[in-house]
């Protein structure tokens, strides 16, 4: 017979620390990523703190968060909006998007009485060539 000793007490203890290691992995990704995408420090300054981070894990991990915790929220901030500015202009090539943009500022002259229809016409005749 399978006898069940383990205490509700402990599942919740092994619950408590397996979440603290995944997190401790998720902080130490998130501080190496910080160290690469760093643009202020050279490569020596950068090989100093991996190598403090690999040699003395928590001792290097709470010294780089203390030394360059509060710029890492800018340079992950930083790296997003170069990625959404990347995006937009991708996808602004790929949906032909300067060409729409324009035709529709040309609807809105039209509309406005600033272009003649032959004007009008002429200009979107040129943007679809």
């Amino acid at each position: 017979m399978l006898a069940y000793n383990y205490p509700i007490l402990n599942l919740f203890w092994t619950m408590l620390e397996f979440f603290i290691f995944v997190l401790w992995i998720w902080l130490l990704i998130y501080i190496f990523m910080d160290i690469f995408r760093s643009h202020d420090m050279g490569g020596l300054a950068k090989a100093v703190w991996v190598i403090f981070v690999i040699i003395l894990p928590f001792l290097g991990v709470f010294v780089y968060l203390i030394a360059r915790g509060g710029k890492m929220h800018e340079r992950a901030a930083e790296q997003a909006a170069q990625q959404q500015k990347a995006f937009d202009a991708y996808v602004k090539k790929a949906a032909g998007g300067s060409n729409v943009d324009d035709l529709a500022k040309l609807a809105d002259l039209k509309a406005s009485g600033a272009i003649s229809d032959a004007e009008f016409e002429a200009q979107k005749a040129k943007l679809l060539n």
